[in-house]
């Protein structure tokens, strides 16, 4: 009989970042077409802005959600699991508000979306890291 893991609360962000990585996506090629730019950034502030609000979420991304999915899968309650995983969804949407309105500037969404994706980070591996070790 096989066993039945529940990850749906991973499985909820997974699919979340998934549409704002194709949302981000559809932006820079919405920007080329316009701009007639089909490769770089043709020196413009705004355009690497918005290529870099992509960018910065596909670089981050994957291990922040692999440790989302490694966290539920070790047994983590469910709430926890929310908590990170809604924190870094809007942590991450915050940075790229804030990267593409300030073309690269400084702004309290990029700051604040920077700093909420880099707390869920730590705390996961933290959380990971206790669960191996037995502590949890």
């Amino acid at each position: 009989m096989p066993i039945t893991i529940s990850v749906t609360a991973s499985a909820l962000y997974i699919s979340l970042v998934a549409l704002l990585a194709l949302y981000l996506a559809y932006r820079v090629v919405q920007f080329r077409l316009t701009k007639k730019v089909d490769l770089g950034d043709d020196g413009s502030p705004e355009f690497i802005a918005v290529i870099r609000a992509h960018a910065n979420l596909i670089e981050w991304a994957p291990i922040t959600l692999m440790l989302l999915l490694v966290s539920e899968l070790l047994g983590s309650h469910v709430y926890f699991v929310h908590a990170m995983g809604a924190t870094f969804f809007v942590s991450r949407l915050a940075h790229a508000y804030g990267l593409t309105v300030s073309n690269g500037g400084n702004h309290k969404g990029r700051f604040f979306g920077t700093l909420g994706n880099w707390i869920v980070l730590v705390v996961l591996a933290i959380n990971n890291i206790l669960f191996a070790v037995g502590v949890l």
